[in-house]
């Protein structure tokens, strides 16, 4: 496995085990909060280090493999979707987390960045890793 790839399944292991957390805590509770506050940072830098590294790598390749293509052209509509529940999500709760719609709120959050994880290793991981060998 390539050092790329092995930093971002680790981050998004932290990612994941981080927003379980979260829930483990309740979002309406200030450790929940906190905990949630610091997750923010970490996928802040781990969607940063996808677009700088790894996906201008598979663009390049998939100019000569329409698949690929195809696929990436999938996971850009996919993470429009993705940015606008985060979007969403963070501008509702900018001032305080609060409100009696929050705990439905952040599952919505969690499904969609879990979801969006769990195809990026089975797909564009996969795919990098091909690349590589």
């Amino acid at each position: 496995m390539t050092i790329l790839i092995e930093e971002l399944k680790k981050e998004h292991s932290e990612i994941v085990a981080a927003l379980n957390e979260v829930k483990k805590l309740g979002i309406l509770s200030k450790e929940g909060q906190d905990k949630f506050t610091s997750v923010q940072t970490s996928l802040r830098v781990h969607l940063e280090k996808e677009d700088d590294q790894l996906y201008p790598i598979l663009r390049k390749q998939a100019e000569h493999n329409k698949d690929l293509k195809n696929t990436l052209d999938l996971f850009e509509m996919d993470m429009e979707n993705v940015s606008t529940i985060v979007r969403e999500f963070f501008d509702k709760y900018s001032e305080e987390f609060s409100g009696e719609e929050l705990p439905e709120d952040f599952e919505n959050l969690f499904a969609a960045l879990s979801k969006r994880i769990s195809n990026e290793e089975a797909s564009l991981y996969e795919e990098y890793e091909y690349m590589n060998k």
